[in-house]
């Protein structure tokens, strides 16, 4: 039996207390509040995601990672290279107390470093006297030490192949003062006039061992090597000479002396050392020596030759090809996502916090792409520190430094990618149909009409603003003109790829599917398409304009000799070689069978240094003198007076090179013709002169001027009329010729001072080395070959910018392939089930990655050449009043480039369908 109890009805002593009301919260914490734990549950959902989509985790950080790893190998490499102001000290010091420079005669002032000076009584009057060691010492007083460096002192040394220019330094190594400012690799310091020691890269260079000899290149002297030395701020050929090696032959601007002073270097000695003309570099405090300014270690000074707003652009323009070629990943990771993003929607997720789940996908994925390439690029930089003190930067870094600012900046761009990227899909996931994204059905594309009105608003305004910074020379305007124009035809691609779907109904299966394909799923396929239009748009302006330049410089190019002439100058010879053996070398290394003698003239002795040139007559003077500021009706005038119709470079005759010949050497400086040649020889053995400038002839006569050059003033000497013979059409400098009778006549001097040899066609490096080594038992000679204007070829520039284009061109192609294939994996099993042949399957994807590479690759040709118009075109248009006349840059299609580009969306094609199997997928079986 069962009892049970009933419960007494409840009084009114049982009603529970009412609890008491909660204070009320605040509308803007409540709303951030929901804002934090809004963004909290999207992360959570985006790392769950990213673990989940691995392969597309991996791709997307790749492609954020690899360039902020480049960049940040190349911030670490920075910051290691630019010495702070204690580095400085220490690698000019090294050990010593000061660095002293006689550099005057007179009393300077200088600046705390020792780095810039003035003259005291503001005339500036270089020492005359030689500085001894002695001398400087006397000026410190007793207890100091002092040593003697010397630099810049060039040295040409024999090779196992050739004869080998190095720098030589001067100092005594044995000295523990210049010891502190080499690293000695082996061996020990040179302590005889007859031993040397040598940096690691002149052992390499000259194939020595220490112990070896060493000669000059003209045999006067050799030296032993004893030992390997490496000055930290020059890794190149560098060769430690002893203080007997080099005798001093007059004052030495480049001398300087270490020294080491019994107490320190105060302000007292310095003003004293001032007061004799002697400039000195201290070593600061500690305090003080962090304050100095960083110095670059690289061969370009950055503040020099970059503007922080171009800089910036040329970074958008990097940035914008990420966000381009992640994009389509985040798209297809929304598209796979569309029914978890409906689940959202249903749980009572509104429009933004359906944003904030695919936003917060490029936060976590920036942050992780970013904290890869950050290490990696900072570990890389690290690990090849001494390969780029060693083959780029050419001197050793600082201390090991990363730069901070620079990587957090690099970190906050990726970032900053990650969720650029993610944008476009974003606003799309919120637009989508519920309903539809729980069933798993598509949403159907909408071409909305303002965003092809605002892409076509941007591309005219980015050509017009890219027109106005070319005729400006505005670099940062333009690159603000290109940017604008490429985001426009961004806006344009997808009611472009609408519009090519519809052309493809004509078309076999494969390629109206991957027509189709990329229609349904613009948001993947747009931005692809646009990556690769970039990136070949860039490279087609840029190889346009670059071509046209070249073509520009070699319109202007005057050469100095005919193509392949040479001509042979002789220095400081032990013996000049005969004309029968000059001419017999050059038949022998050349197969050359003309040579003869260029003489140069000089003034008596008594008169000094003189230069003799033509005078134009006055009928062919201009008025108007190239630096004259002229209004716009008188620039109006010089472009139409036929006298002012000259060539900018040779305005007023330039430089006109003065020979006597007799009609030897005419042919050979000029590339006249047999029937010119002997017109102008007659001329010459008259007792006339020949110029290669006709306006210098007036009546058949030449007047012929000389000029006494005297320190800070030009005095006019004698002048006479000869008869003249113009030559018309030469190859080769401007050049006035004399016989000996007119040289003579004007008290002209002249000896010969080198020769001119026709060789049939440029003599290549191995060439002239032979006949360098030919000519070393004579002496040291120069030579100076004209190779004509095809010397300077682009092409290999302009290739290698289609090969970064087509490296881009390929990767946009194979991710947006293999995404489109992973997307539609279940329409390929449909195509396995109604019995599509396996092979369709590889054809689609050579189709997908055609549309991808072919469609972009045509965008941007077309945009790269029409920018390149655009700025040649207005950079024409600014010179079209300027005189003298300019070379205006001629348009030139940069072929190598084009061809390159065309064939790399048949490699994508090719290569998508090399790695794509040809197997159709079976998702499952029915029995």
């Amino acid at each position: 039996m069962t009892v049970r109890r009933t419960r007494p009805a409840p009084s009114r002593l049982d009603t529970p207390a009412a609890r008491p009301a909660a204070p009320p919260v605040r509308a803007g914490r409540r709303r951030l509040a929901e804002l934090t734990g809004s963004w909290r549950a999207a992360l959570r959902i985006a790392r769950r995601e990213s673990r989940r989509a691995r392969r597309r985790t991996a791709l997307v950080l790749a492609m954020i990672a690899l360039p902020v790893a480049v960049l940040a190998f190349l911030a670490a490499s920075y910051d290691m290279a630019v010495l702070t102001g204690q580095e400085q000290v220490d690698r000019r010091l090294g050990v010593a107390d000061a660095e002293l420079r006689w550099i005057s005669d007179t009393p300077l002032d200088q600046d705390e470093w020792g780095d810039s000076w003035t003259a005291r009584d503001g005339t500036q009057r270089p020492t005359t006297a030689r500085a001894t060691t002695a001398q400087v010492s006397a000026l410190l007083g007793p207890g100091s030490r002092v040593t003697e460096m010397r630099s810049g002192v060039r040295l040409t040394l024999r090779g196992p192949h050739r004869d080998e220019d190095m720098q030589g330094r001067v100092l005594d190594l044995g000295d523990p003062l210049a010891r502190g400012l080499v690293r000695f690799r082996a061996g020990r310091a040179p302590e005889q006039p007859g031993e040397v020691a040598v940096s690691p890269a002149a052992l390499r260079l000259l194939n020595l061992r220490l112990g070896r000899a060493v000669a000059l290149a003209d045999g006067s002297r050799a030296y032993t090597v004893v030992g390997v030395v490496e000055f930290p701020d020059d890794l190149g050929a560098v060769v430690a000479l002893h203080p007997g090696a080099v005798p001093r032959t007059g004052p030495e601007p480049e001398s300087s002396w270490l020294v080491d002073v019994p107490g320190t270097i105060d302000a007292a000695l310095v003003s004293r050392l001032n007061d004799r003309g002697v400039l000195v570099a201290a070593r600061p405090p500690n305090e003080s020596a962090a304050e100095r300014k960083r110095i670059w270690l690289g061969p370009v000074d950055p503040g020099e030759t970059t503007d922080l707003g171009t800089g910036v652009l040329i970074a958008g323009l990097g940035l914008l090809e990420v966000v381009l070629l992640v994009g389509p990943a985040f798209a297809v990771g929304v598209r796979r996502r569309r029914r978890d993003l409906a689940l959202v929607a249903v749980a009572g997720g509104d429009a933004a916090q359906l944003r904030r789940v695919v936003l917060a996908d490029g936060v976590v994925l920036g942050v992780l792409g970013a904290a890869t390439g950050l290490l990696v690029g900072v570990g890389a930089a690290f690990a090849g520190r001494p390969l780029m003190e060693q083959y780029v930067f050419d001197a050793r870094f600082g201390g090991y430094r990363c730069w901070p600012i620079a990587l957090l900046l690099l970190g906050a761009v990726a970032v900053l990618a990650g969720v650029l990227a993610a944008l476009a899909p974003a606003w799309t996931a919120a637009r989508q149909d519920v309903s539809a994204g729980l069933a798993g059905r598509r949403t159907p594309p909408v071409s909305q009409i303002r965003w092809l009105a605002f892409g076509l608003s941007l591309v005219a305004g980015g050509v017009g603003l890219a027109a106005f910074g070319a005729s400006r020379t505005s670099t940062v305007v333009i690159l603000t003109g290109l940017i604008l124009g490429e985001l426009g035809l961004v806006c344009c691609t997808p009611t472009l790829i609408g519009a090519l779907a519809r052309l493809g109904r004509a078309l076999p299966l494969a390629p109206r599917i991957a027509l189709r394909d990329a229609s349904r799923n613009r948001a993947a396929a747009a931005p692809a398409i646009c990556a690769v239009m970039a990136a070949v748009a860039s490279s087609v302006a840029l190889g346009g304009f670059l071509a046209s330049s070249d073509a520009r410089s070699s319109h202007a190019y005057r050469p100095m000799l005919p193509t392949g002439h040479v001509l042979v100058y002789a220095g400081e010879s032990v013996r000049q070689p005969s004309l029968t053996q000059l001419a017999a070398m050059a038949r022998e290394q050349w197969g050359a069978d003309r040579i003869a003698p260029v003489n140069t003239v000089s003034c008596a002795p008594e008169v000094g240094y003189c230069d003799v040139a033509p005078v134009l007559p006055p009928a062919q003077v201009c008025p108007w003198q190239p630096g004259d500021k002229l209004s716009a009706a008188h620039r109006r005038q010089a472009r139409a007076d036929r006298r002012c119709r000259i060539d900018p470079m040779n305005y007023d005759g330039g430089y006109v090179q003065t020979g006597v010949d007799d009609g030897a050497a005419l042919p050979l400086l000029t590339g006249a013709d047999p029937a010119t040649t002997a017109a102008a020889t007659a001329v010459l053995r008259a007792g006339g002169v020949v110029v290669t400038e006709p306006r210098y002839l007036h009546d058949g006569l030449v007047t012929v001027r000389v000029n006494q050059v005297d320190p800070g003033t030009d005095r006019p000497g004698p002048t006479a009329d000869f008869p003249g013979y113009a030559l018309h059409g030469v190859a080769g400098q401007s050049h006035l010729l004399l016989s000996g009778s007119a040289a003579r006549h004007l008290g002209l001097t002249w000896s010969p001072a080198g020769w001119v040899i026709g060789a049939p066609t440029p003599p290549d490096r191995q060439q002239r080395e032979r006949f360098a080594s030919a000519l070393r038992p004579f002496g040291t000679f120069s030579m100076s070959v004209e190779y004509g204007r095809d010397s300077h070829d682009i092409s290999p520039l302009l290739l290698l910018l289609a090969a970064a284009a087509g490296v881009i061109t390929m990767g946009a192609a194979g991710i947006a392939t293999a995404l489109a294939a992973a997307e539609g994996r279940a329409e390929l099993t449909t195509l396995a089930a109604v019995g599509a042949a396996p092979a369709l399957r590889r054809m689609l994807a050579i189709c997908q990655a055609g549309v991808i590479a072919g469609l972009g690759s045509v965008l941007g040709i077309v945009a790269g050449l029409g920018t390149a118009a655009i700025v040649l075109f207005s950079a024409n248009r600014q010179y079209a009043n300027d005189w003298p006349v300019p070379d205006r840059y001629p348009y030139v299609v940069p072929w190598p480039a084009l061809g390159v580009l065309v064939l790399v969306p048949i490699v994508a094609m090719l290569g998508a369908g090399l790695f794509t199997r040809a197997r159709l997928p079976i998702e499952r079986r029915l029995d």
